[in-house]
């Protein structure tokens, strides 16, 4: 997609600060880091969103989270971290391209989401 931030990320258009890289994700370190470990993992091909997915799509869903644990090691997260990935709007997803985040660190990430 032309338009896609996180497309032309994968595609060496913008810059960033790569993580890791293959034929079928790209991942790098966010500019905005909420944690210690905060790192993205995008499937190259434009997916908009987890709720856009099909089973065509295993590979590189499965691939997602392989590289979520390996990064997640390489950056310090060797006792846990948090994988999210936000979905939609009432989900918090910010930029229309399925991406998960990788939030670790020394100290604990604390609670998953707020009580109502």
């Amino acid at each position: 997609m032309s338009d896609c931030i996180f497309c032309k990320i994968a595609a060496g258009d913008i810059p960033s600060k790569k993580a890791y890289e293959d034929d079928l994700v790209y991942a790098f370190h966010d500019i905005h880091p909420l944690r210690p470990t905060h790192v993205l993992v995008i499937p190259r091909q434009h997916i908009a969103s987890l709720a856009h997915v099909s089973a065509a799509d295993e590979p590189v869903l499965g691939r997602l989270l392989s590289v979520a644990q390996k990064l997640a090691a390489e950056n310090g997260s060797t006792d846990g971290f948090r994988a999210i990935i936000n979905t939609g709007r009432v989900g918090g997803q910010e930029v229309p391209h399925l991406h998960l985040h990788i939030l670790g660190g020394p100290e604990p990430v604390g609670p998953m989401v707020k009580k109502v």
